[in-house]
């Protein structure tokens, strides 16, 4: 296309095996500014992320988003990702679902700009509901009521970048 942000998004793509490698904290750093940088309903900001990237409490989310969705013991959920970032928003404002959506998908398409794969992941706001994750909160300094949002698994691909499918027909009405 031409255009740095349009081949960004044609680009990005779900990634489902990464590398043990950590990405260098400025990276990391450059996806979360993406991140926070994303438009939100009346300007609140309301969604925080929380960048995991100590091995322990990583594994401790996989585990707990593991059980939510049913998995097998073992199984990770996160495809091997050595960084979590977790988005979440505050519950009262009306537009926090939207809002922590805009801050994922801008974090996903910043990862692809800087060679870096993710896929986001669901779940959050199981895991953060719970006894488990209302102490992961506390003991991570963060207050208030909030609602886990997603989870953007991120790290360098292993496999090839996967082709994109086909775009679904008929997704477009213009009313001109």
């Amino acid at each position: 296309m031409g255009n740095a942000v349009l081949d960004t998004i044609h680009a990005r793509r779900a990634i489902r095996n990464f590398s043990p490698k950590m990405p260098p904290r400025k990276e990391i750093e450059q996806v979360i500014d993406a991140g926070v940088w994303a438009a939100s309903g009346k300007g609140a900001q309301s969604p925080i992320v929380i960048a995991i990237t100590e091995k322990g409490l990583r594994n401790q989310i996989s585990s707990m988003n593991a059980r939510i969705m049913g998995a097998s013991e073992g199984m990770d959920p996160f495809y091997g990702a050595p960084v979590i970032l977790v988005v979440l928003a505050r519950r009262d404002v009306a537009t926090h679902v939207y809002d922590g959506s805009l801050v994922i998908g801008n974090m996903m398409l910043a990862a692809r700009s800087l060679g870096l794969g993710s896929i986001w992941i669901h779940r959050a706001k199981e895991e953060f509901d719970s006894d488990e994750g209302r102490e992961i909160l506390a003991g991570l300094g963060v207050e208030g009521d909030y609602e886990g949002i997603g989870h953007c698994a991120l790290g360098y691909e292993v496999d090839p970048t996967p082709d994109a499918a086909d775009r679904n027909p008929n997704r477009v009405f213009w009313a001109e």
